[in-house]
């Protein structure tokens, strides 16, 4: 369906881009929290991919390895999203340190 292709791509983009902004930081703080968006980001991309299969192909095969990658992306989404809430609070008190 194009309207998951949609999303499949725009999510590898960003997760292609949060992993190139992580090799570039020097900051230990920041690369956890890229680390943090681009495991939310590959969720997505695992989880839209694994809705594709569901509703592209009708096959007991297909739906097993359907739910497989949305069950893999949903948990790695939610993992990503602790990792954020945690890391954002911590980067924000960085950053007000370095610009006072």
């Amino acid at each position: 369906m194009p309207f998951f292709v949609f999303f499949i791509v725009v999510s590898a983009i960003l997760y292609v881009y949060y992993k190139i902004q992580y090799v570039r930081t020097k900051r230990a703080l920041l690369k956890e929290y890229l680390s943090a968006k681009s495991s939310m980001s590959l969720g997505l991309f695992i989880m839209f991919f694994g809705l594709n299969q569901l509703l592209l192909n009708r096959g007991a095969l297909s739906a097993a390895i359907g739910v497989i990658f949305v069950l893999t992306g949903i948990g790695s989404m939610w993992a990503g999203y602790r990792a954020y809430k945690h890391y954002v609070p911590l980067l924000a008190k960085e950053n007000e340190r370095e610009n006072a």
